[in-house]
């Protein structure tokens, strides 16, 4: 009996096709779902501004303009020629917002961050390399630092896995702990702290408790 292959990276090509087949694939420039996930992701942000972010998976960079005004540094990537040439020109007037085409894992940034993002990339992977830019991630951030994951929950089937396993996988591995985790029908958005021990909340950490 043979035994069941393992989930396998979406290719580079797979996203060229999309962006050739429409600018925005994805609705992210005008679907209200969009923008009210969005403001949800980044209400959930912790901290009121960042030294150095860094958002994975960029697209044509709408979610990238508003991380922008929250950050001193942002490098933002995707694997995608099209959607990074647009998310440069979306952002051209910001001279502290770096666009660039990378691809993930292989091609991890070196450097820290205080603030790592994963919109709507980690269900791409397969478990090798899943694995890896989690590890990456968590090596990337300082101590304190914020990662927001935020993933659609309903089943696609050229994805090698779902929202909710990207999530799990999160929640299981070390060095991070949960700190916010907003769960609707159609995506989840969680918020984990880089610590060994429990997250300090946000009142806390501002003197009102």
């Amino acid at each position: 009996m043979t035994a069941p292959m393992s989930p396998v990276t979406l290719e580079a090509g797979y996203f060229d096709a999309m962006y050739e087949a429409a600018p925005d694939p994805w609705g992210f420039e005008n679907r209200w779902y969009e923008r009210r996930k969005y403001a949800i992701s980044l209400a959930l942000l912790p901290g009121r501004r960042y030294r150095s972010a860094f958002e994975p998976g960029c697209s044509i960079g709408v979610l990238t303009a508003m991380l922008a005004r929250r950050c001193n540094r942002l490098l933002s990537c995707d694997v995608a020629a099209s959607a990074v040439q647009a998310a440069a020109r979306r952002t051209r007037n910001l001279g502290h917002v770096l666009i660039e085409r990378r691809q993930i894992p292989q091609e991890w940034p070196t450097g820290r961050f205080d603030l790592i993002v994963f919109s709507e990339i980690l269900y791409y992977f397969g478990d090798r390399d899943l694995e890896q830019v989690l590890d990456y991630g968590v090596r990337a951030l300082r101590p304190g630092g914020t990662l927001l994951a935020v993933h659609w929950r309903h089943p696609v089937a050229e994805y090698p896995r779902s929202g909710d396993d990207v999530h799990r996988a999160l929640a299981a591995g070390p060095g991070l702990a949960r700190l916010v985790s907003h769960q609707e029908e159609d995506f989840l958005a969680e918020v984990y702290r880089r610590t060994d021990g429990r997250p300090v909340s946000v009142a806390r950490a501002t003197g009102l408790v």
